[in-house]
């Protein structure tokens, strides 16, 4: 790798947003309304602290491709190209990277959450602590599997 092809992290991060139009917290709420999925990729130990958004699906970041690439094995069975996914994480960062890379993957309509789960919530928008599973569980598994 030459040095003129490192980027910093800020950098790639400006660039993931650059091809994103982000969503606040309303606007997300409306795009859900109008059919968009909402996915949350926080770790389970994130949500346990945080909390989660009722009726968020709940994939976490390791395993996020995989589910939503419609030529992968391990998809889920809505994946398609034209899907329109808001990604969520704690405050808007790690889920800029994420939808950036939904988009790589053809799912143009991939976009996030401008400040994340900490800013829904702040927002005042519907939210509950989370109902984690116990450890084996077959609903975290589905979660964080990539078979």
């Amino acid at each position: 790798m030459t040095a003129t092809s490192v980027r910093t992290i800020d950098e790639v991060l400006a660039g993931a947003r650059s091809r994103l139009r982000r969503l606040t917290p309303h606007e997300a709420r409306e795009a859900v309304a109008a059919g968009a999925l909402l996915v949350d990729i926080r770790p389970e130990r994130q949500r346990a602290a945080e909390g989660e958004i009722p009726g968020a699906l709940t994939i976490e970041r390791n395993v996020l491709e995989w589910r939503f690439d419609p030529a992968s094995d391990a998809r889920l069975p809505i994946a398609h190209h034209d899907l329109h996914v808001v990604v969520v994480c704690s405050e808007g960062y790690t889920s800029s990277l994420a939808a950036a890379s939904l988009q790589d993957l053809g799912v143009h309509r991939a976009t996030d959450l401008a400040g994340g789960f900490l800013a829904w919530r702040a927002a005042g928008l519907p939210w509950r602590p989370a109902a984690l599973s116990p450890p084996g569980s077959r609903r975290q598994e589905a979660a964080s599997s990539t078979t």
